[in-house]
Order: C-alpha cells, then sequence, then structure tokens
C-alpha cells in the first residue's frame, strides 16, 4: 500500500525505522509488543493522517499566520497562550477527511467493544536521550464510541500547537513548522496501583541504583502531581531495597505499609533490564498493576526531563490541574486576600506624621519589606491562580465550539471587582457634574490649576466648590472616590496624591453622551455590534448544554472557578498597588522631612529605590539624602510628524470592531489628564490602577498582548475594538497621529489611507 495513504496500523505494526511517520512512542511501544511484553492493544494514526488533516482543513496557513504575527522571542506567553487557543479553535472545529475518519472507524471495529481507550500523543522526536515532552503533548482517557475518539485525535493532533509545546520547542531551538504528530489509541487497562520506574536513579545516573515510584490508582495522579509516591532505591543488579519512603497521603492513617510486596518490586525491576536490553537504553517507564498483572504502559529514555534546571517542568506549571486550582483558590480567596486587603488598611490608618525619625526610618523599611514579601506571593500564587480563567476557556471552546474563540469571556461579565467598583464611582461623578450645570465651569478651572498640583492644591479648591449648587456632594463623593479607589500607584506615582488627574478624567466623562444616549458611534469613532452580545446566563446554559448532564457539577466548578480567579486577578494587583502606595506615602513624609533641613534637593526622585538612602539619613543628622532628580527626557514620537502615506502594524485580535481617530499616548500618570473623548488610546498597558478612560476611547492599541489582560476585557466588555501586542507600540505612533484600529485581524493602519483622502477631496 502507498505510504501516503496509511492513515491508521496495528501498535505492534509501528517500528523505529518509521519513527518520523508514526511518532516516538508509538514505535517504542511496539517494540515492546513485538518482544512479547504486556502492553496495551491499540492501533496508531499516523503522521500522513495528520498532515492529510492539516492540508485539508487550511490550517497549514493559519498556523503561518499565527506564529507569523511577531518574533516569537518578542511574545509574552499570554499572547502565546492566545494564539494557541486560536489554532485549538480552529482544529477542533475542522472535520476529518472522510477516508481518515473512516480509517480510524475500521480499526476501533476491531480494537475493542465499547471499552474505554485512551487517545496519546506520539509526536515525532517527542522523547529522546536530549529532550523529553512528556507531559507538554495531552492525552485523552476513558474516550468511548468512535464519534469521541474522532473529537480525541483532534485535541491531540491541537496539543502540538499549545503554549508549553511551541515555548518548550522554542528553548530547544526547534522549528515548530517541521513537526508532525502521530496519535496513539488503546484499550485502558484498570490498574489498583501504578507508578513510573526509572532503569538508572535521574539524580544520580553514575551510581548502580534503580528508582521505582508507586501510587494507589492510576499512573495520571503520579504524572500530575496529585498524589505523593510510595518511593523505593534498589541496587540494579540485586534489586536489594537501598530506601523506602512511604507517601504522604491523607487517607492513610497509623503505620505504613508499602504499596507493592516484594514480589511485585521484583516484577518491576525485571521489566527495566529486559526493556533495557532490547533497546540499549535505561528506560523511564510507566507501569500499571491489577491483580498482580504488570502491564507496560509507555517506555522512553532517561533525560534531562528530572533536572529541576530543564525549563520543561517551568512551562507545566503555566497550566496547573483542576486539583491545584482548588487548593489556590481556598488559600487565595479565604486567606491571602483578605489578608492583603487587611494589611493595606492598616498601613493607610497608620499616622506617620506623628512618628520621631527613627520611627519613621523603621516604617519605611517594614514597609518595603511588606511591599517585597507580597509581590513573592504574587508570583508564587497569585499569578498561578489566574490560569483559572484560561482553564474556563479551554472547557467552554472544546464543549461548545464556538465561531469566536474568546466568546467565553462573556461568562466573566458582572463580576464585582474592585476596578468595577472604582469605574461606576468615577461614572455617577460624572454624572453629577452632567446633573449640575453650575459645578462645570469651576471644577474645569479649577481641575487646570490641579494637573501640575499634589493633593495641597486639592485642600485649597474645596471650600470654593462647596459653595457652588451640588458642589458640597460633589466634594463629599469626590474625595470618597479618592480615599476608596485611588490609593495606589501607576507609574511610580500616588494617584491619591494627584486628585486633578482624577478630575480631569470625571469632567471629560461627563462632557460625552451616556451609552443610552446614542445608538451607535459615528464613522471617525467607530460602530456598534449589529447584534448584542449573548449574556452570562445564556453563555453558561450553552456551556452545560454542549458538556451534557453528566459533567453539570464539573463544569459549574470550573466556571466558579474561572470567575473567582478572573476577579482576583484584578484585585490583588490594586491591593499590593495600594501598599506600594503606602510605601511611598512614608518616603514622601521623610523626604519633605530631609527638605526641610536641607538635607534633600526638593526635586528629588522619591521612589521605592530611594528606601536604603532615606532611612539612612533618618537615623544620621549627618547624613545627606543624595538621590537623582527625575529624568524625563523628551518623547520623540509625541512630537514626531506624521509620515507620509500610511503603514501597518500587526498585533493580537483583543476586541473586534473598526474604530478610527487620534492617538493619544499613555506614557505615564500625567497623561491620564490629557486624554479626550474619540481619541485612540495607545498605552503600554491598561493597569487595573489607572482610572476609567477606556469609555472615552474610540478603540485601544497596547504594546501588552493577551486576550484575557484588563484592557482587552474591558474595551471588549465596552465594545471598543482593541488590537494588543503591538511591539513598541507608544515609541511607534505619535500623538496626534491619525488610526484605524482593526479589531477583527489585530492590525493597526497608521496615517490616513490613500482612498480617504479622495473621498474629503471630493467634498
Amino acid at each position: 500500500m502507498d505510504t501516503a495513504a496509511r492513515w491508521v496500523i496495528p501498535l505492534a505494526d509501528a517500528t523505529d525505522e518509521e519513527e518520523r511517520f508514526v511518532g516516538s512512542k508509538a514505535a517504542r511501544l511496539g517494540a515492546l509488543l513485538r518482544a512479547g511484553l504486556r502492553v496495551p492493544s491499540g492501533v496508531c494514526v499516523t503522521t500522513a493522517a495528520y498532515d492529510r488533516f492539516v492540508d485539508d482543513a487550511g490550517l497549514r496557513g493559519k498556523i503561518h499566520m499565527e506564529l507569523g504575527r511577531k518574533p516569537f522571542e518578542a511574545m509574552r506567553w499570554e499572547e502565546i497562550w492566545d494564539e494557541a487557543l486560536r489554532l485549538r479553535s480552529a482544529f477542533l472545529a475542522a472535520p476529518l477527511p472522510a477516508e481518515v475518519a473512516t480509517a480510524i472507524r475500521t480499526a476501533l471495529a476491531g480494537l475493542a467493544d465499547d471499552e474505554p481507550l485512551a487517545v496519546r500523543s506520539s509526536a515525532v522526536g517527542e522523547d529522546n536521550a536530549g529532550r523529553s515532552f512528556a507531559g507538554l503533548h495531552e492525552s485523552v482517557v476513558g474516550v468511548r464510541g468512535v464519534s469521541a475518539v474522532l473529537d480525541a485525535v483532534r485535541v491531540v493532533w491541537a496539543s502540538l500547537w499549545s503554549d508549553a509545546a511551541l515555548l518548550y520547542r522554542h528553548e530547544l531551538g526547534l522549528d515548530p513548522m517541521s513537526s508532525r504528530m502521530a496519535v496513539v489509541v488503546q484499550v485502558v487497562v484498570g490498574a489498583d496501583r501504578a507508578g513510573v520506574a526509572f532503569g538508572r536513579d535521574p539524580r544520580t545516573p553514575a551510581a548502580d541504583h534503580a528508582v521505582v515510584e508507586a501510587v494507589p490508582g492510576p499512573c495520571s495522579d503520579l504524572v500530575d502531581g496529585t498524589v505523593d509516591p510510595d518511593r523505593w532505591i534498589l541496587a540494579r543488579a540485586t534489586g536489594r531495597v537501598l530506601e523506602w519512603r512511604p507517601g504522604e497521603r491523607q487517607e492513610t492513617t497509623g503505620a505504613r505499609m508499602p504499596l507493592l510486596t516484594r514480589r511485585e518490586l521484583d516484577a518491576v525491576l525485571a521489566a527495566l533490564h529486559g526493556i533495557e536490553s532490547l533497546v540499549g537504553w535505561a528506560p523511564d517507564l510507566e507501569w500499571g498493576l491489577q491483580s498482580d498483572q504488570l502491564t507496560l504502559l509507555q517506555a522512553r529514555p532517561i533525560t534531562a526531563a528530572a533536572d529541576a534546571s530543564d525549563p520543561r517542568a517551568q512551562y507545566l506549571r503555566l497550566r496547573p490541574g483542576l486539583r491545584r486550582l482548588r487548593r489556590l483558590a481556598a488559600r487565595v480567596a479565604g486567606e491571602l486576600i483578605p489578608a492583603l486587603d487587611a494589611e493595606g488598611h492598616r498601613l493607610a490608618a497608620e499616622d506617620l506624621d506623628r512618628l520621631d525619625d527613627e520611627g519613621l526610618a523603621h516604617a519605611i523599611e517594614a514597609r518595603a519589606a511588606t511591599v517585597l514579601r507580597w509581590k513573592d506571593i504574587y508570583r508564587d500564587e497569585f499569578i498561578p491562580f489566574a490560569h483559572g480563567v484560561r482553564q474556563l476557556g479551554r472547557l467552554y471552546n472544546d464543549a461548545v465550539r464556538p465561531v469566536d474563540p474568546y466568546e467565553f469571556v462573556g461568562l466573566l461579565r458582572g463580576e464585582h471587582m474592585i476596578a468595577s467598583r472604582r469605574n461606576a464611582a468615577v461614572a455617577a461623578l460624572a454624572a453629577d457634574v452632567r446633573r449640575q450645570p453650575a459645578l462645570h465651569p469651576i471644577l474645569r478651572r479649577i481641575a487646570g490649576g490641579l494637573v501640575s498640583a499634589h493633593a495641597s492644591g486639592w485642600s485649597a479648591s474645596r471650600d470654593e466648590i462647596q459653595h457652588v449648587d451640588g458642589g458640597r456632594e460633589f466634594v463629599c463623593s469626590f474625595e470618597s472616590v479618592i480615599r476608596d479607589f485611588m490609593d495606589v500607584t501607576y507609574g511610580s506615582e500616588r494617584l491619591a496624591a494627584h486628585p486633578g488627574w482624577l478630575l480631569s478624567t470625571v469632567l471629560e466623562l461627563a462632557s460625552v453622551p451616556t451609552p443610552a444616549d446614542h445608538a451607535q458611534f459615528d464613522d471617525c469613532a467607530g460602530f456598534a455590534a449589529a447584534i448584542p452580545a449573548p449574556s452570562a446566563h445564556d453563555l453558561e446554559c450553552r456551556l452545560l448544554d454542549a458538556v451534557g448532564p453528566v459533567r453539570h457539577d464539573e463544569a459549574r466548578e470550573i466556571l466558579a472557578l474561572g470567575r473567582l480567579s478572573w476577579r482576583l486577578r484584578d484585585d490583588d494587583t490594586l491591593l499590593v498597588g495600594r501598599l506600594e502606595s503606602q510605601l511611598l506615602r512614608a518616603l514622601a513624609i521623610a523626604a519633605a522631612r530631609m527638605c526641610i533641613t536641607g538635607r534633600l534637593r526638593a526635586d528629588a526622585s522619591v521612589t521605592p529605590a530611594a528606601v536604603p538612602v532615606l532611612a539612612a539619613a533618618l537615623r544620621s543628622a549627618d547624613v545627606i539624602a543624595d538621590l537623582p532628580t527625575p529624568d524625563r527626557p523628551a518623547h520623540p514620537a509625541s512630537h514626531r510628524a506624521a509620515e507620509e502615506g500610511s503603514r501597518q502594524l500587526t498585533g493580537q485580535p483583543a476586541g473586534p470592531g473598526l474604530a478610527s481617530g487620534l492617538a493619544r499616548n499613555i506614557r505615564g500618570p500625567a497623561d491620564l489628564a490629557l486624554f479626550r473623548a474619540g481619541e485612540i488610546l495607545v498605552c503600554d498597558a491598561i493597569q487595573p490602577a489607572m482610572p476609567h478612560l477606556v469609555p472615552l476611547a474610540a478603540a485601544v492599541v497596547e504594546r501588552r498582548g493577551g486576550m484575557l489582560i484588563h484592557g482587552a476585557i474591558i474595551a471588549r466588555e465596552l465594545g471598543i475594538p482593541c488590537v494588543n501586542g503591538v511591539a513598541d507600540a507608544v515609541d511607534t505612533v505619535a500623538n496626534g497621529e491619525f488610526l484605524i484600529v482593526d479589531g477583527y485581524l489585530g492590525i493597526v493602519t497608521v496615517g490616513t489611507p490613500d482612498f480617504d483622502l479622495e473621498r474629503r477631496g471630493s467634498f
């Protein structure tokens, strides 16, 4: 038979000579079968079937497009996850070629009668002596029925392009475009105990030791790290037990007995020796035991994967499983967030002005240590828990198969976040100004003087405002917003110390129509979607219908974890920002004392880096606080004349829609007050600490990429086009340049297009 037409072959026919055709895993399992070892029966869906599927579905072009948006090394992990999600959705939506589906259906008829199957990856070159892809590609276990197997095959094929697999290939210098995936389909063999075994100890390969690990139940519990194993170190030659460590498992009490008997240990060791004699290298073996019957599930060379320095472990941590997410949810929501919130309130309530110099120095150092401690917690626990949103996205897309791979984001609408409460409070201030026309002129005049002033300027203005109709109520509400929501940092500045920035945003919001005042935008600002987005409730119903009643509890749990992780990923940023703000407050008080005594220049740059200098100066009257002055270079891109013609910048399509307008760069906190309604917001990233500028924008362009970052979510909720992941966006686009933002394709056109010039010239 022609090789190109061999879509499915028996697993026993998979050989090392045809590894490019069957992949590494299938080739090794085939060798074990031919040697008479006990391996679950199965078939191999070859790389020829993968190639036919990718070509027929037009996926090769989509892969080129996604990987070609920008240089891989310039992409953030969130951007890589986004492109992997889009590719996964495309793979799952594409039908298998009829002849490939028929071949799989025929092969399954001779394999099992309604028995559960395991559908596993077998990529070309995925496991060898130099590298291991273990855990980076997907397996789907417990699959029943032809239709479910065909779906699972597409899932495994798509995992070739997962974020973790792409990152690992880049780390190894491998070309992703040359990757190809075969698939192993095997009967699931039950196991009351399972584990892994190494022909040599991976930690000390020179020692003549073998290692066996075992857990109760399936081997996946060990591989996933969800169950702590029993561990034996054995003498390779004699099998003598040199060390045994029982696993720490909650279900065990009292004295522990080993999970494996001496006879069972000998059987695993004999399998290691037999495989090593067969293939010529010490194996890394997965095995299962059921009623004293040892079944071999996989064998590969021992690689650096066991080394803690191997980057594969880091990439696997990027996607914690459901059990780890449960643990993180309990700790983050139940312990860490309340503690972080309480810490911020405690620091804000501390009367630093009453401390002597020694006490203030101590307070500064303690606050700096607190900020560092919480940033470590943020990295180690808050960031991994944020993956709950991605877990939800994968579940929704796999089950519902939506046309829009980001439809699941609608499930996050209405979450009660700190930023949402702040944005509502700012919008309420703008509504107050609209209702009280007498407020507007005095607030506009005061805002102009406050933009470059600190909080002291507001104190001098508040009495004047209170004498205007509605002024007293406005001042009370404004100061509540400052106190409750602006005690955060942005660009090493305390927003609470600059009330003029917030006041300018409120006035600009008050000057534009509310969403209820108009049905659509004009052609300069974009246009609204013709079809209203489905509600979060509608999307939840779609998800539950798609997964079926058997998985309702699982889906609801993942949905709850996803919503919680999305809400807290913003809240934790703002709460850590409050700690940083309180550190800056203490530094500002110290700097003021130094200035009074002439030991610090009034224009010195007081940032968190000043902690040791100011603390030392407070403790000794002889120390001069030598701090640099702020470096405020000109922004050449902001003043660069618009280039002739137009040019295109490519990024990620983060918010659907098409809009045009003039660019406004937000480089730092002071730029917040300059933003005007209808402009295109161009920034490094929309941070949760920023006041609510997005409703004023015709569109958003960000350097930071990712569909699930704050700016993308807010823009999508408001129906505002958004393109992110645009390299050097702020330095590439000048203030005042005309932009067309295409949130469908992820393209920003800079400059007025020729056809638009011709149209304008015709009037």
